[in-house]
Parts: structure tokens; sequence; C-alpha cells
């Protein structure tokens, strides 16, 4: 019998029991003006295309609405290349979704992030690649880029929405951890993600050149706490380490299918953003209904419950704080997604961690790899700037 046709035999099998998907991520496009080496985007960029229509997102969210959903983020590649994007944020109040913009911020300008307000847009979240103008336009691979960003910055705040930033944390910039919090401080942010890249997609194809060092780590990390002493007010620091330094898995996703509901460009419906690396055959709302995905699709309630676990995870006391960990990220570090996360220091692979660490500041042996460009930036560019 086939993979997939043992699917879909299992998908007549009764359900497990479900929660609603609470959170609904809309990935609209893959499309972007940025080149970012740590961009978690599927590497085939074939994905890029046959987009779902307006009226098609509008089904996706009434569905997810119509089972309880509650929270909408607008994601990507970049989501504010949708021309509907303002329709389709007033679409979402309609239902009484909170909506999130998750963006670059290139692309945007006055007119448009007015346009978002009257929608009834509820949160922007803004990404940096660095604070430092030079390295964020490299790292993006878009020349003045950085300068956009802060302009962008300053229309959030002017249009009275939450400052939230987000900087992807990297070899290549966490020396500047205290220009980053200093640039934030400035830019008057509530909220700010300091966040370690995860390493699937694009950031997997570039671990050796992205991966700080654990003493780095350290180092930043005390910075941040020096920097929380110091505070009188100010923006709020949220300092997120990569798994793989870890003995204890992430709660990936809440646990597969009880919360997240991912839809990509194309209409996949996904149990997280990552899924799509993992051997298995996913469903597509132009299909099906998404209640009908949730509840019965066998790739949903594939690693549902604790039934699908191996040893150590079964007979595990913490199986229910950390669901075995992250199903993706087992399938890249050990070949078999049923096997427990390797972070986990219970896990017969966890020798695998320390030998991917221990080659963190080293000289990379392959070549840095920029999102769809096709002429990649020298690596020496960077390190000479952030050195």
């Amino acid at each position: 019998m086939t993979n997939q046709a043992s699917q879909a035999t299992e998908a007549s099998q009764p359900t497990k029991a479900t929660t609603p998907p609470l959170w609904l991520l809309a990935e609209l496009t893959y499309q972007c003006p940025l080149h970012c080496p740590y961009c978690s985007n599927p590497v085939n960029m074939e994905e890029t295309f046959n987009e779902l229509s307006t009226s098609q997102w509008k089904k996706v969210f009434r569905e997810a609405r119509e089972m309880g959903a509650v929270q909408l983020g607008f994601s990507g590649g970049e989501p504010l290349l949708r021309k509907d994007l303002e329709e389709l944020v007033a679409y979402a109040r309609e239902l009484g979704f909170y909506t999130n913009l998750i963006t670059s911020g290139i692309g945007m300008t006055e007119k448009r992030i007015a346009k978002l307000k009257d929608a009834g847009l509820d949160h922007i979240q803004l990404s940096f690649q660095s604070a430092n103008a030079d390295v964020n336009d490299l790292i993006g691979n878009k020349r003045h880029s950085f300068k956009q960003k802060l302009n962008i910055a300053k229309l959030v705040k002017a249009y009275n929405y939450p400052m939230v930033l987000n900087f992807c944390i990297t070899a290549q910039n966490i020396r500047e951890i205290e220009e980053v919090m200093t640039l934030s401080t400035e830019l008057k942010a509530d909220f700010v993600e300091l966040a370690t890249v995860q390493y699937y997609g694009w950031a997997y194809e570039n671990r050796e050149h992205l991966l700080p060092t654990q003493s780095q780590l350290v180092e930043a990390e005390q910075a941040i706490n020096r920097y929380r002493d110091q505070q009188s007010g100010g923006p709020k620091f949220m300092f997120v380490t990569p798994d793989y330094y870890e003995n204890r898995p992430k709660a990936c996703m809440n646990g597969w299918g009880t919360t997240f509901l991912t839809v990509t460009p194309d209409g996949s419906a996904l149990p997280c953003h990552s899924a799509k690396i993992l051997p298995l055959t996913f469903p597509n709302v132009k299909d099906s209904s998404v209640q009908n995905i949730w509840e019965h699709d066998f790739s949903f309630n594939h690693f549902r419950g604790d039934d699908w676990m191996p040893s150590p995870c079964k007979t595990c006391d913490e199986k229910d704080k950390d669901f075995g960990g992250c199903r993706c990220q087992a399938f890249l570090l050990t070949g078999d997604m049923h096997k427990t996360d390797p972070v986990c220091d219970k896990s017969p692979d966890h020798h695998l961690m320390k030998t991917i660490t221990d080659k963190a500041g080293q000289q990379a042996s392959s070549t840095l790899k920029f999102r769809t460009v096709k002429n990649n930036i020298p690596v020496k560019m960077i390190q000479d700037l952030t050195v």
C-alpha cells in the first residue's frame, strides 16, 4: 500500500479528540523584496506560485472563525505585496478576528498604513535584520531598507499601534545586542523580540554560518539583563535562544493540531509553518473545508495525543509539557519524524546537538545561500561589517 493510500485509509478512522484552532496564520504570499538567509519559508521556491484568491482566503477565514479561531496573523513572504491585503483585513475584522500583520515594512507607505487602520488592523510586528544600517541592508540584500524600516516604525507609532519589533539574532549580529536595545528604546518600542534564529527552511541550509556560539549567547543574555536592570520604563525585551543549546525541547505549536493552523499561499493546510518538509501528504483548503481538515485529515491526526510516541517519550513524565518536541526538527536531524526531538537530553540522539554546536564559530564549509538570489553575497562582506 502506498503512503498516500495508507493515509487515506487512516483518515477514515474515528478522529481523536480535538480543540479548535485558536490561532490562524495566513501566509498570503511567499514573494518578498528581501532575501534573508535565515528565512523559514520553503527552499523550494516553486511554492511561491498558485496563490489563493481573495475569495478563497475569505472562505478560509470564515470557516476558521466558525470553528472558534480568534487570532489571525497575516504573514509571508511579505504580505504587503498582496494588493487585496486591506480587503482581507476588513473582512477578518467583520468576522471578529484580532488581526496581526507580520511585516518587513518594505512596501508600507503612510497612505497604506492609514487604509489598514481604517480596515481595522489591530497589530503590526515589524522586523529588522540589524541595528546597523549596512548590516541590515546586506543581510536582507535590499539597499536603503534600514532607512525604510525606521520610517515605518515612526508611522506605526503615529497611527497608535503597539510598537512590536522583531530582531532575528544570528552570529552576524549577536555582538550588537546592546545597539539593538538602544535602537528599540529610541524608537519607543513596547515589546521587542530578540529571537535567535530557529533552523528551518533557508536557516537550516545556512546553519553553519548563522549559529552563534555558546559564549556569544551567554554574553548576549548578560547584556540584556544589564540593560533591563538599568531600565526605568521603555521596551519589554524577550530573548529567545536557539533550541540547539537546550536540554529540553519546546512544546512545538503547543502540541500538534491543538492550537495553531497555518495555511500557505497555495492553500496547503499545515499544523505548523514548517511541516511541509515532513514525509506526509497535507490537505488543501481548495479541496476541503477547514473543519474537515482539522478534525479528520490523517496528517493533522497523525501526531495528536501520545499514541504515536516512541521511547523515551512514551513513558516520560514530561510528555504532556513538550509533546515529544518538534517533529520537523526530529526529521531534519535524525531522518525520522517519529523520534524524540534530539534537543532533549533523554533522547538517544542528543549527542547530535553537540556535534552541531561544537562547530559554531568555526569557518563554515558551505557557501551562504541567500533566499532566491542567484549571485550570492560573499560571506566575507558580512563578516567584515560585523567583526
